[in-house]
């Protein structure tokens, strides 16, 4: 059986053959009970079998009672019945929530953070995002505001807040909040006030209303309008005095207070007493209050429409959350306290899941039900500092958490896990930092503040499903066969090292060449130098721990298009911009900066030089812009011959064309791109065989004959496509071509062009495969062996690296979110099933999504996603009839009773085929069974047996001695 549930598995004409079995001829449809939709759909379709439709019949049932869908859906009897319609609205249900899941999982890719210029030098107390006119208001300490633009973050407009009730310089902002349903914001000072702003009136920020008489000051604000009748709406405080307090207004579009009196002046603001709104003067609101949080401040509040509650944190252990929970009006609030260790920082609730997170002044990030108050029902651990925010990412069911030591941590809510942590980047400040977090979802941007300093990060626009490993172009790819990893360089000059085995990112260096792009790498001969050249005219030495040990001024000061870095053992060549080759020598590298030597060739191509080969011992091959080829002695620099693909065009020189832009371009269908020789050829060429390969323009690939300087043969690999490049293994039995549409081909070789042949050949070698793991250009190819495995890397300008095997399916692409595939060597010419690289993030035990999502059901297979989703696991295939062996044909031959009863040993006879041998019975000895040294070993006595027996025989032989003694002695008294 296939794996995977049922649906996921049918087909298109699969679905066809459904909808005609459930429709028909009738538009009405008809709809069948379980054992009539398991026969017939069974009977229709002929893939799985019966009690998979069961289960999907069951499945449906259940998803759409559960959505209240199946009112109707029973006969007389009670049976439930299943039509067309109810089927394909479980089947999107199923596909929607598999999205849903899909874009969770994605990980955002931050842009660098942008420092925005502040235009107040005291800290940024809060941050705010205004619907109506899209720009982003932000307000310090001092009461200056900021107007900021929506779409790239620019400084519009300052002002300062006025506040008549304290001198400018003890004017002290503690929060700001927006009322978007009337178009104001709040302000809460230090001075126990609030004040309302109109955002509408013809001077900028006029208060409107002014709320005094508070007992203490407000530290935290938060607004909430109902969503289908925006004239109710909440307004919370908590002060410093522990108090949750909230203005509930009943008609907020009307008039937030009660209008003053008529003798009242009409420019100055409305004055507010907090006591009118306790008694209840005003009747367009009321106010609620609790003192839980004791006298501790409260750092943060919120109100919960969906809950109808109060939510609001502080640091005391006792009432690290408290919630506040409204039942009617004029009712006092029903309070319920959570406790922690240390204290909570900070608070967000995310409505969807209905969840709370905490910030621990432990370290920890908790997960709240809010009915649960025992424990919390996840805790997030991985700060190794105060947490002092966090917020979700509602959208996606991620968190945001930030701690004191400016670690910023993104969590998965289900699974529990950390997938991305992000560290260095933020700016250095005091160890006493006020520090704001502002998320605006809806254009993925991310603010914080420190002090006065605001820094921004924008995610980068998520491109569909496609999976890069660069976030620019992707220029080379080496592999290392020391440190069995894979090198990357991009047009952003960075270089990134993977691992081959699991995909994952080792090491990555930032802006190797500054502002430059790098064009290409090479390694040297111990693997442990890289080479990396850039568009700046400079190529860099570099070793794996990021430090540049040598500078090659190879475009010397100017800025060049290097294609090429032939490494050698006494020298390094560069090519790409000129008709002469660029060489730095071995003496010249005693110093940083490298200056390059002259060729002693000098200029033997008419055109560009943009690729070489080399074979030891002293065998270079160049190939320029125009097709030309130029077979060097590498020791002494000479040229030896050239070799041409048309030598009767080339005597009368390419004519100039015009291109697409109408400039004059010179004929470059013959451009040479890469070079390379055929191993192990070297007496092929000598009988006139090819043992050079060459590919560049109009999708050609030529073999060479070097030692005759002759076109062995020439095909077209890519039709119609371009420039293209190519490489080859270094056993010279594969060679793999791409173009610029990112298709891949993989030709056999081996036994291609080895005899001359009369003319040049135009045949074709054996095509082997053909895929397209890229979505644009293929800019740089290379095979390596790995595992016992031939595996092919290609870098593509869609800012992807693929591994392939070789030849065969795609592996997958460095940097996708789920690896499970460890290269090895696998028995068999068939490559295992595609499957996907990157970082693995596997769900452990942890929070559960409700169990109520539709296509929710225990199978034993249901592998489409997560670890083994590339696994295939088919029906098992027959086994052969075995022939059975001699001794079970024919046992009497072999197999005595009298053996039951005898302990005889009987050896096999050597003659099977004929008639019976007789048979030596011996006497089965036991001791025959085990080698003789360990028989000799268990015979020997053990080391403290032998000292124990030593000191008994030199105790034995003294006694007797002593005995000897006096015995001579009693017999000499007896003679005297």
């Amino acid at each position: 059986m296939e794996a995977g549930l049922l649906e996921s598995r049918l087909s298109m004409e699969d679905y066809e053959k459904l909808q005609s079995l459930f429709l028909g001829d009738s538009e009405a449809g008809v709809s069948f009970s379980r054992a009539e939709f398991i026969e017939q759909a069974w009977s229709a379709v002929r893939r799985g079998s019966r009690e998979e439709y069961g289960l999907l019949f069951d499945s449906v049932v259940v998803t759409q009672e559960q959505r209240s869908l199946l009112l109707d859906s029973a006969d007389e009897r009670g049976e439930r019945r299943v039509d067309w319609e109810r089927l394909t609205s479980f089947l999107l249900l199923g596909l929607s929530e598999k999205e849903e899941n899909e874009r969770a999982a994605t990980v955002p890719r931050w842009q660098p953070p942008q420092t925005l210029t502040p235009p107040h030098r005291d800290p940024v107390q809060q941050v705010v995002y205004l619907r109506s006119s899209s720009r982003y208001l932000s307000v310090s300490k001092g009461g200056t505001l900021g107007v900021w633009a929506g779409e790239d973050f620019a400084l519009l407009q300052t002002h300062r807040l006025h506040n008549d009730s304290v001198r400018p310089k003890d004017l002290w902002v503690t929060a700001m909040v927006v009322l978007h349903n009337v178009n104001k914001i709040a302000v809460s000072f230090t001075s126990k006030e609030l004040c309302f702003y109109d955002l509408l009136s013809k001077q900028q920020f006029s208060c409107q209303y002014k709320l005094q008489g508070l007992r203490y000051a407000p530290l935290s604000l938060d607004y909430w309008c109902h969503p289908t009748y925006p004239a109710q709406a909440v307004l919370t405080m908590g002060d410093t005095g522990g108090q949750v307090s909230a203005i509930c207004f009943r008609s907020a579009q009307i008039s937030l207070f009660e209008r003053p009196s008529p003798g009242a002046e009409t420019d100055s603001a409305d004055i507010i007493k907090w006591k009118e709104l306790v008694e209840g003067r005003h009747r367009c609101c009321y106010t609620l209050r609790h003192r839980a949080h004791g006298h501790v401040w409260v750092r943060r509040v919120r109100f919960l429409g969906s809950l109808e509650a109060l939510l609001s944190c502080s640091t005391s252990p006792q009432s690290s959350m408290v919630i506040g929970w409204r039942e009617k009006e004029g009712e006092p609030l029903r309070v319920t306290a959570f406790h922690t260790e240390k204290g909570t920082n900070d608070l967000d609730h995310h409505s969807g899941m209905n969840l709370i997170a905490t910030a621990g002044i432990d370290n920890k990030v908790l997960l709240w039900n809010p009915y649960v108050i025992s424990k919390p029902v996840g805790v997030l651990r991985g700060h190794m500092s105060s947490v002092t925010a966090v917020r979700f990412i509602v959208g996606k069911k991620q968190l945001i958490s930030f701690s004191k030591d400016k670690v910023l941590r993104l969590w998965d809510v289900a699974s529990q896990l950390c997938i991305q942590r992000i560290a260095g980047i933020f700016p250095k400040t005091q160890e006493e930092c006020h520090t704001l977090l502002f998320l605006s979802e809806e254009r993925s941007r991310l603010l914080l503040s420190f002090n006065s300093l605001l820094l921004l990060m924008e995610a980068k626009r998520e491109e569909g499903r496609r999976v890069t490993s660069h976030e620019n172009s992707v220029t080379c790819v080496l592999y290392n066969s020391l440190f069995r990893q894979v090198i990357s360089s991009d047009s952003g000059s960075s270089v990134i090292c993977w691992l081959v085995d699991t995909g994952q990112k080792v090491k990555q260096f930032h802006r190797c060449h500054g502002d430059a792009e790098i064009s290409t790498m090479a390694l040297d001969g111990t693997q442990t130098r890289l080479f990396t050249a850039g568009t700046d005219g400079v190529v860099k030495i570099w070793d794996f721990n990021g430090h540049c040990h040598h500078r090659l001024n190879a475009g010397r000061d100017q800025a060049v298009d290097i294609s090429q870095v032939l490494v050698l053992k006494r020298t390094v060549l560069v090519m790409g911009w000129e008709r002469m080759l660029t060489v730095f020598r071995l003496p010249s590298f005693s110093q940083f900066f490298v200056q390059p030597s002259e060729w002693k060739g000098g200029v033997q191509h008419n055109d560009d030089v943009l690729c070489a080969a080399f074979l030891p011992p002293q065998t270079l091959v160049t190939g320029s812009y125009d097709g030309e080829l130029t077979v060097w002695n590498n020791s002494t620099e000479n040229a030896l011959r050239k070799l041409r693909p048309d030598p009767e065009r080339e005597r009368s020189r390419p004519q100039t064309v015009c291109n697409v832009n109408g400039e004059q371009d010179s004929e470059s269908s013959d451009g040479v791109s890469r070079l390379f020789f055929l191993p192990g050829r070297k007496g092929v060429a000598t009988v006139g065989g090819a043992d050079l390969v060459s590919c560049g323009g109009s999708g050609l690939v030529r073999f060479w004959n070097t030692v005759h300087s002759g076109l062995v043969a020439v095909f077209t690999a890519h039709k119609d496509i371009g420039s293209i490049i190519m490489t080859m293994t270094a056993c010279g039995r594969y060679l793999i071509t791409a173009d610029m549409e990112g298709t891949l081909k993989t030709w056999g070789i081996q036994e291609y062009c080895l005899l001359p042949s009369d003319g040049v050949t135009s045949e074709a070698p054996e095509l082997l495969g053909s895929l397209r793991p890229h979505m644009d250009c293929v800019t740089h190819l290379e095979t390596c062996l790995h595992g016992g495995r031939l595996l092919l890397l290609s870098a593509s300008a869609d800012c992807s690296v693929a591994l392939s095997y070789l030849p065969g399916d795609t592996v997958g692409v460095f940097g996708q979110c789920v690896h499970d595939v460890c290269v090895c060597s696998i028995p068999g010419d068939c490559p295992p099933p595609s499957s996907i690289l990157g970082r693995s993030y596997r769900e452990r035990q942890g929070l559960r999504v409700s169990d109520s999502r539709p296509g929710h059901r225990e199978t034993p297979l249901n592998t489409d996603v997560g670890t083994f989703s590339g696994l295939r696991i088919g029906e098992v295939q027959s086994v052969r009839e075995l022939s059975r062996p001699e001794f079970v044909i024919h046992p009497h031959r072999y197999f005595n009773h009298s053996a039951k009863t005898s302990p005889i040993f009987t050896p096999l006879p050597a003659n099977t085929e004929g008639t019976p041998l007789n048979v030596v019975k011996a006497a089965f000895d036991q001791r025959s069974l085990f080698p003789k040294e360990l028989l000799d070993e268990e015979d020997r006595p053990s080391h403290g047996a032998r000292k124990q027996g030593s000191r008994e025989n030199r105790i034995n032989d003294r006694g007797r001695g002593r005995k000897d003694r006096q015995r001579k002695g009693s017999s000499s008294g007896a003679f005297k």
